[in-house]
């Protein structure tokens, strides 16, 4: 990836050397990492045209995949299983949906739930009668079952109960669906886990990591989930069907294009960020790359300022139909709802006919909306840039082996250099107080999901995960201070002898190495302090994904929409590149 091996102090050189020689576009400053690797920063992020959704759907039209059913057995009672296929240009692939007759008192979210409204598997290639037959015992069981390197992806989903039920009825009855009242939740199905990358006995990653449509991130489940939308709008007409084979009628394709996937998260995702730091410097480094392109532009277009006009009107009816019972978030939205007000009045005081009107608007909004109206303004002025910003998106996969290696010829003095440098934020911290180690992560033993204990009350402290970077870092770094004030000459001992006595400090060390080389891998913040909102870390990873409408149940887990108003399969070849994002202008 371009500039994965350069500070952030040497970023704004090798921009203008990439730009000479590859004649890249023009790129502004990135934002510094001290201000765009705070927690309530980060969870505040909303999707961009990078998020992993959004370039899946891009592919998919560009490459000319095609999708089809492929056979399904699903009785009256809506129990049975059902196929699809997704065919590329060199492969294909399966979705196995197997779907239950689940009793109410069984439907739950929470990760110890042993029973759904219907599991899911994405098989590599087209399965025979012995596989679908050996995954409709093993797949039903999840995790509790048995996978195999054949099988890519493992999910299940429960039913929205009360709007899949209002839709079935509805379209039994010969009618459609109000569209107000699917808006209100807008999905028939949230899943409640997506598993991939070997869990469970499925494929590793790395397996096929080589593939074309697999080499960006997290490709495989959300190729899976695109599938199980479709799923969930067969699921709901075949129930209609066979309630009143001769009044029902299929869901209308506009109404349908505004159900997407709902999805229920809790803290078994929120390490993933803090355990692939090279990883996140990637996607953040894309996102603010991004960003840096279009500030650089000297005006503002016609077109794009039309476009963003567009983008102001459809946003604001996103916002209208965002809903929520969480308080914190419901008053976030009332104060995005104020911000995208002030954007419009800024606009129509023509601040997009200034020089520099995208970086200015940047500017403005520092000083005059809230955070997560910052944030939403980022993602905005991207939007109608994907000519400028789309490539970026190839540089957001990295090979996470190469950045493990300790470089231990490094001295120590460069070591304490490169600390105090980058987590400076970190080390005036007293860590000892009760405020600032208030938490401890650690593994469910029950699950195997990462959990957040409460130190002072919770027991288990004495297994807790090596998650506490700022408080080890510290320590590291007070170590090695005072290494150095013994004896000056100390400053030249290299990193290797330093850990041959001190192997307690490794994964500091490789830590401290690795935020050194990659300025945006590191949250910076104290993710062990009685304020951390581990929903914050949520919410930045979902954002990635393309997940919009977030809905917190506390600050440890969330509910959010996937793929709404995206084409279906079908659709593929004649929607618009991506236009879909976002509610339609005359929805």
């Amino acid at each position: 990836m371009p500039q994965q091996n350069l500070s952030f102090h040497a970023l704004a050189d090798a921009q203008l050397k990439s730009q000479a020689q590859a004649q890249s576009p023009p790129t502004a400053a990135l934002r510094s990492p001290d201000v765009v690797m705070k927690a309530a920063r980060m969870g505040s992020f909303h999707q961009t045209r990078l998020s992993f959704m959004r370039a899946l759907m891009r592919a998919l039209k560009k490459d000319k995949w095609r999708c089809a059913r492929a056979e399904g057995q699903i009785d009256k009672n809506g129990v049975g299983h059902a196929l699809y296929r997704a065919i590329g240009p060199t492969r294909s692939y399966t979705l196995l949906c197997f779907s239950h007759d689940l009793p109410p008192e069984k439907r739950s979210d929470r990760v110890i739930a042993d029973q759904w409204d219907a599991t899911f598997a994405l098989y590599d290639g087209v399965p025979n009668d012995d596989d679908i037959a050996r995954l409709a015992v093993n797949v039903p069981k999840q995790e509790a079952g048995g996978c195999r390197q054949s099988e890519l992806v493992l999910a299940r989903a429960n039913r929205s109960v009360r709007l899949f039920d209002y839709v079935v009825e509805t379209l039994a009855r010969g009618g459609q669906p109000a569209a107000e009242i699917i808006d209100r939740s807008g999905y028939l199905m949230r899943t409640t886990a997506v598993y991939g990358n070997g869990k469970f006995g499925l494929s590793d990653r790395e397996r096929i990591a080589d593939r074309v449509e697999f080499a960006p991130p997290f490709r495989a489940e959300l190729l899976t989930v695109w599938l199980i939308r479709w799923f969930t709008i067969d699921i709901a007409e075949h129930l209609a069907h066979t309630t009143a084979p001769q009044t029902a009628v299929p869901l209308a394709r506009d109404l349908a294009r505004r159900l997407g996937v709902g999805n229920a998260t809790g803290l078994g995702m929120a390490p993933f960020l803090l355990t692939h730091p090279a990883l996140l410097h990637c996607w953040m480094t894309a996102r603010e790359t991004a960003l840096a392109r279009v500030r650089a532009l000297p005006t503002a277009t016609k077109s794009k300022r039309r476009q963003f006009a567009q983008l102001l009107i459809r946003m604001r009816r996103e916002i209208d139909n965002w809903r929520t019972a969480d308080r914190r978030q419901t008053a976030r939205i009332c104060e995005l709802t104020t911000d995208l007000a002030a954007i419009d009045a800024e606009v129509a005081a023509d601040a997009l006919d200034k020089n520099m009107a995208w970086d200015k608007l940047i500017a403005w909004s520092e000083k005059n909306l809230s955070l997560e109206g910052r944030e939403l303004l980022v993602t905005l002025i991207i939007e109608p840039h994907g000519e400028l910003v789309d490539d970026l998106v190839e540089s957001m996969a990295i090979d996470e082996s190469l950045n493990f290696r300790i470089d231990g010829e490094a001295t120590i003095g460069e070591l304490l250099r490169d600390i105090a440098r980058d987590y400076q934020w970190a080390l005036q911290t007293d860590y000892h107080a009760p405020q600032h180690c208030a938490r401890f992560w650690y593994v469910s033993e029950e699950k195997l999901e990462p959990r957040l204990g409460e130190r002072f009350i919770d027991a288990g402290a004495e297994v807790e995960l090596p998650l506490t970077f700022a408080r080890d870092i510290a320590a590291l770094h007070l170590e090695l201070t005072t290494l150095v004030e013994t004896n000056a000459a100390n400053a030249a001992m290299s990193v290797g002898e330093f850990l041959r006595t001190r192997p307690h400090h490794r994964h500091a060390v490789r830590r401290g190495q690795i935020v050194a080389q990659m300025p945006f891998a590191e949250i910076r913040d104290n993710l062990i302090a009685a304020d951390l909102l581990p929903i914050d870390l949520l919410r930045c990873k979902l954002s990635f994904f393309g997940a919009g409408r977030f809905d917190p149940k506390s600050d440890r887990w969330v509910r959010i929409t996937m793929y709404q108003h995206a084409p279906f399969p079908d659709e593929l070849a004649d929607f618009a590149a991506d236009d879909w994002s976002y509610p339609p202008a005359d929805a």
